[in-house]
C-alpha cells in the first residue's frame, strides 16, 4: 500500500507566506487526538484570525452597550463600531449605499427574509420560483414554505452529469410565470462555481429578480453587486473568516423599500401607538431588536483581515490545492469524484466504491484530519447522483500541500483498513 501522493502530481507552492498566516490562526497549531489537526471542514465554517477573537474580546472588555438608543460614551462608541462595519460592508461588495446592507444571523436567515417579506408580497398562484438542483437546503426549503402559501410552485434547474448546471434547461424554464430566479453562486456539496452573472443577464431580460447565495463564494474571492447587478446577495460571516451568528443581506434599495417588515420589535420602528405603527427607514426596517453588536464588529476584523491579503495569490493558492487534491485521490482505485465541472472552488467531494463515507470521515478523523461526510445538507444534489452521501474536503487559503499529503495518506490508509474489516 502506497502511503504518499503519486510522484508523478506536481506539489504546489504560494508566495504566500504560510507561516506567518497560519500563525493567525491559533487553532490551526492544536492537535487532535495527539496528532496535528489538519482542518478540511472550511465549507462548514472557516476558522477564525486571532484579529477577529481579539475584536470580540475587545468589544465586550471595552464597548460593551446597546446600539442607537443611548446618549453616554460607551453607547456611542459601540454604535459608532457597529456602524462602521456597515459601511465597510457597502464598499465590499460595491453596493450603491449603506441602506442595502441588512444584518442576519447568516445566509439562511438571508433567504427566509427574502421569501418571507418579497415573497408574500409578490407571489400568486400558478406563479414559479426557480431554484437550482444543488442549492442547499437553505435555498430551498424558504421558498417551499412561502409558495405552498401563496399557491405557487417551485421548480429547479437540472444537474449535469460533470456538476454543472444544464444551462439550456434554465433558459427553458424561464418562463412567464417564473416571478424569481434564487441560486446558488458557488456549490458547497460540489464545488461548482455557476455562472450567475450570464444567468442574471437571461433573468434581467425578462424581468424576473435574481438572489444568489454567495455564501461559499465570498469564502474564497470577492462578490461585486453593481457589477453582477443581483437584486439580493447572501452571505455568513462564519465562513469568511467571521464569528458565527452573522451575516449579511444584500437588496437592491428600490426592492427593499418595497417590502414590508420580516419581524416586529424594536429599532424596526419610528413610532408606535395602539392606533398603528410607521415603520423605520433601510436598513433597521429589517433589524428587528438589539442586534448582534459583537459579531457585527468582530466581521468588520474578518474584513481587514481579507484587505491584508493579495486576493489574487490567495485564489491561485486554493485553486492549486484543490487541482493537487483532485489529482492526487483520483489515483486510488475505488474512489469517485462527486463534481467535477470546469469552474471549481475549494470543494472536493468524492465516494469510495464499497465503502460508507461516515466510516471514513471517522477514521480521518482519528488522524486528525477533519473532513464532513453525508449529503451537507444538498439531498437534491445526492439523489441527482445516486448516493446517499460523499466525504468532503474544503480548503481554504491557510493550508498546506503538506497537509493534502496528509489526507490522501491517511484516506489510502482508511481504504486498506475499512476493506480488510
Amino acid at each position: 500500500m502506497s502511503t504518499a501522493a503519486s510522484p508523478a502530481i506536481s506539489v504546489p507552492s504560494t508566495q504566500l507566506d504560510l507561516g506567518k498566516i497560519r500563525a493567525d490562526f491559533p487553532i490551526l497549531s492544536e492537535r487532535a487526538y495527539g496528532k496535528p489537526l489538519v482542518y478540511l471542514d472550511n465549507a462548514a465554517s472557516s476558522q477564525k484570525p486571532k484579529a477577529v477573537i481579539d475584536a470580540l474580546v475587545r468589544y465586550y472588555s471595552t464597548s460593551n452597550a446597546n446600539v442607537h438608543r443611548g446618549v453616554h460614551f460607551l453607547s456611542q462608541k459601540a454604535s459608532q463600531e457597529f456602524d462602521e462595519v456597515r459601511l465597510k460592508l457597502r464598499d465590499y461588495i460595491h453596493a450603491a449605499s449603506e441602506r442595502e446592507i441588512v444584518f442576519v444571523r447568516g445566509a439562511t436567515e438571508g433567504i427566509n427574509l427574502v421569501a418571507s417579506s418579497w415573497g408574500r408580497a409578490n407571489l400568486h398562484p400558478g406563479d414559479e420560483v426557480l431554484v437550482s438542483g444543488m442549492e442547499h437546503h437553505s435555498n430551498i426549503v424558504p421558498w417551499q414554505l412561502v409558495c405552498a402559501e401563496r399557491g405557487a410552485t417551485v421548480r429547479h434547474i437540472p444537474i449535469l452529469d460533470n456538476g454543472e448546471l444544464d444551462l439550456d434547461a434554465y433558459h427553458q424554464l424561464l418562463g412567464p410565470k417564473v416571478r424569481l430566479v434564487a441560486v446558488v453562486h458557488t456549490s458547497n456539496s460540489l464545488g461548482t462555481v455557476n455562472p450567475v452573472k450570464t444567468m442574471i443577464d437571461s433573468a434581467h431580460a425578462k424581468n424576473i429578480p435574481v438572489l444568489v447565495d454567495g455564501a461559499q463564494t465570498l469564502a474564497h474571492g470577492t462578490v461585486d453587486v453593481s457589477e453582477l447587478d443581483c437584486d439580493f446577495l447572501v452571505f455568513s460571516g462564519h465562513k469568511m473568516l467571521g464569528p458565527t451568528g452573522i451575516g449579511v443581506l444584500y437588496g437592491k434599495e428600490a426592492l427593499l423599500e418595497a417590502m414590508p417588515p420580516y419581524q416586529g420589535g424594536g429599532e424596526m420602528i419610528h413610532s408606535v401607538s395602539f392606533d398603528g405603527t410607521t415603520f423605520n427607514e433601510l436598513p433597521y426596517k429589517f433589524e428587528a431588536g438589539t442586534p448582534n453588536i459583537a459579531d457585527v464588529i468582530a466581521l468588520g476584523s474578518a474584513l481587514d483581515y481579507w484587505a491584508s491579503l493579495d486576493r489574487t495569490v490567495v485564489a491561485e493558492w486554493e485553486e492549486q490545492l484543490l487541482a493537487y487534491a483532485t489529482a492526487s485521490i483520483a489515483t486510488i482505485p475505488g474512489v469517485r469524484i462527486i463534481g467535477t465541472a470546469k469552474r471549481k472552488s475549494g470543494v472536493l467531494s468524492f465516494i469510495v466504491e464499497g465503502l460508507n463515507a461516515l466510516d471514513i470521515g471517522m477514521f480521518l478523523d482519528t488522524q486528525g484530519i477533519a473532513v464532513r461526510t453525508g449529503h451537507h445538507c444538498t439531498e437534491p444534489v445526492m439523489d441527482r447522483f445516486g448516493i446517499p452521501g460523499t466525504v468532503r474536503a474544503s480548503f481554504m487559503f491557510y493550508n498546506t500541500a503538506e497537509e493534502v499529503d496528509r489526507f490522501v495518506e491517511a484516506l489510502r490508509k482508511a481504504i486498506h483498513l475499512l476493506r480488510k474489516g
